[in-house]
């Protein structure tokens, strides 16, 4: 049963008036509007982070039940108006906290304020988030109170209760801190222009779209998925959402088309995480990340580039084989629209697309980026018979956008608390240190540890908490490790969203498998096979800077065609057909390419201490494949003779 109450109501009502408020409060914030309008209400930028946690956090109490009891409750309304009240106060008073150092020394009733606002975080974080969240945030807000009692790796400076209260309500480092920071100032545009992408049927149009391109070609339907999911989940930003939205005809496709329910829900899977991935939009961990590191978001996209390409080729390589050693075949002429058809259908979703890139990409203007191109899609979108906006589509628009905000907000003022704790008692740095002294020194080792947690962590946080956390405790080691900073945070974000095609979570190849009518955990193992090779990606980027554009472009250029040529055998390895080669038989030949693509594809490792080049590397790997070919043809005689009927 969802947690989630109905939003036909009042509730819904509710969430549509702030929605609009929440949107005119952010972008007056960025001046999207030109000279601030509201300058006699926020003229600091702490007043308006207590405006928008006003408006939003105790929406989690009636949006989101406390048990299975589907009515809203007198309590739960009480929860709210308490909420509303203690957010309402502090942003009276944000001048004073500010001009009086109140983080530092309160009055009585700024403590009691805190211990409220406190509370309510906690239990909205259970509510929308899970026990498993709740709890680990419950002990990180508390960890000030005991700090210098636990043991050597974990202790810090102990703090009483009443000024962790305190720091957790009023500092720039907890509820308030950098997660909070990003969604105020940039995630909440782009969480607008994904919901008006997916209310104004742009998921249906990328899917036209390539099935109208792909459609037709060997293993069609999943080659479509991997485009329109890209496409989508590009813009979207939200892998579920993404599996939800095209997965429900691609899936059906596919399985038309031969693929066996798992296989297909594995592929829908892969491709909507990989369109998270993908620039222009990246979903909300990327801005956390652009503020985390202090740099403009167009730097991050350019960054993430090559390493999403690398994504799909492998991806696309690894479903073509699959199909081609499968003999599945395109999709039928009847289900394949007309290319240009689609186009003049649904051509403004390519201009608004392409606005979005310009104003981000080429003009840097992140801030006004999102909201544009939701004006150009929503005016645009008016002149078509086919998916004009009336009131109710407006209405509904709006509540999906409210209940985002709500759900994100809730998730990134609990993970604030945990960075909050860390900054307080300074158990950060001692985390940095415990880690480099568990790794021996050694990064690479360090990376090893840095992907698995990524992926434990998968299981009980949101990706956007595991890398905030993984941010903090493990890249400082990382860097000092010799690593670019840039290269080291885009590997623990690949870590954490690869956990969506990662059992025993793998919550993209489960939200697939409810619509394959697939058992959730096989479809899980399905999607880590096709994405066997998306899994070396983040480590061939973090090793090689070239690959996210950080070198001379020849470097670039060099670099890339070795990860393509790996990345290509490792796909053909896993599923056991090679292009011009037909079939691979046996274990071994496809045990042998898929080693030798990883080694070829590997990068040196000479800047993080050992003194082993990559040529050295693709040497050994060259040979392997080689070897692997003449196994194979070996097997492939000894086959034909023992089968030769004049023998």
């Amino acid at each position: 049963m969802t947690k989630l109450r109905a939003t036909d109501g009042p509730l819904g009502i509710l969430l549509a008036l702030t929605a609009v408020i929440v949107s005119l409060l952010a972008m007056d914030s960025l001046r999207v509007l030109g000279a601030p309008l509201l300058s006699g209400i926020v003229s600091l930028e702490t007043q308006y982070f207590y405006l928008v946690l006003m408006f939003l956090m105790p929406l989690g109490f009636l949006l989101y039940r406390s048990n299975q009891k589907t009515d809203l409750l007198p309590l739960d309304v009480l929860l709210a108006l308490i909420n509303f009240l203690a957010c309402g106060w502090l942003y009276w008073h944000s001048e004073q906290i500010l001009d009086e150092g109140w983080e530092f020394g309160s009055p009585e009733e700024a403590v009691w304020v805190s211990y409220v606002l406190w509370a309510c975080a906690l239990e909205t974080v259970r509510r929308v988030a899970g026990w498993s969240l709740f709890i680990l945030v419950f002990l990180f807000s508390l960890y000030p109170l005991a700090a210098e009692e636990m043991p050597d790796a974990i202790s810090g400076m102990s703090v009483s209760l009443q000024d962790t209260a305190i720091y957790h309500a009023m500092s720039s480092e907890s509820v308030l801190g950098l997660p909070f920071r990003a969604f105020a100032n940039l995630v909440i545009g782009f969480l607008v222009f994904g919901v008006a992408l997916k209310c104004t049927g742009g998921g249906q149009f990328f899917i036209d779209l390539a099935f109208s391109l792909l459609g037709r070609v060997r293993g069609g339907p999943a080659k479509v998925a991997i485009l329109s999911s890209g496409l989508m989940g590009s813009m979207s930003g939200s892998v579920v959402t993404n599996v939800l939205t095209t997965g429900q005809l691609t899936i059906p496709a596919m399985k038309r088309s031969g693929f066996n329910a798992s296989a297909a829900g594995g592929i829908e899977a892969c491709a909507s995480t990989g369109g998270v991935l993908l620039p222009p939009v990246m979903g909300s961990t990327a801005f956390v990340m652009a503020t985390f590191l202090g740099m403009p978001y167009y730097d991050v996209a350019l960054a993430a580039a090559i390493p999403a390409v690398l994504y799909f080729v492998a991806l696309f390589l690894q479903l073509d084989a699959f199909a081609a050693r499968e003999n599945l075949q395109g999709a039928d002429e009847d289900e394949i629209p007309d290319l240009l058809d689609t186009i003049k259908n649904g051509w403004y979703y390519l201009g608004a697309f392409a606005v979005l890139v310009v104003l981000l990409l080429v003009m840097q203007r992140e801030a006004l980026a999102p909201w544009l191109s939701t004006l150009v899609l929503l005016t645009l979108n008016q002149f078509s018979k086919r998916h004009r906006w009336g009131a109710k589509d407006v209405f509904d628009f709006l509540v999906a956008s409210g209940s985002l905000f709500v759900e994100l907000l809730i998730v990134l003022s609990g993970v604030g608390l945990i960075v909050g704790a860390l900054s307080l008692t300074g158990l950060s740095g001692t985390l940095v240190n415990e880690l480099l002294f568990l790794a021996g020194g050694s990064t690479l080792v360090l990376l090893l540890m840095g992907a698995l947690t990524s992926f434990v962590l998968g299981i009980g946080m949101t990706v956007t908490a595991a890398y905030i956390f993984l941010a903090i405790v493990l890249a400082p080691a990382l860097i000092q490790g010799g690593l670019e900073p840039l290269s080291v945070h885009l590997f623990i974000l690949y870590c954490g969203m690869l956990s969506f095609i990662t059992p025993p979570v793998a919550l993209g190849a489960f939200a697939a498998a409810s619509i394959a009518g697939s058992n959730p955990m096989a479809t899980g193992f399905k999607a880590m096979q096709f994405g066997v090779a998306t899994y070396c990606i983040p480590f061939f980027f973090v090793l090689q800077p070239a690959l996210i554009l950080n070198a001379e472009p020849i470097v670039i250029v060099q670099a890339v065609f070795e990860t393509l040529a790996g990345v290509s055998l490792i796909a053909s390895g896993v599923q056991g057909y090679l292009p011009f080669m037909g079939v691979i038989r046996g274990f071994v030949p496809r045990a042998l390419i898929a080693t030798g693509g990883l080694l070829i594809a590997a990068p040196g490792l000479g800047n993080i201490g050992i003194d082993i080049a990559n040529s050295e590397f693709a040497l050994v790997g060259i040979v392997l494949c080689g070897l692997a070919l003449m196994v194979s043809t070996w097997l492939v005689k000894a086959r034909s003779v023992a089968v030769d009927p004049r023998l």
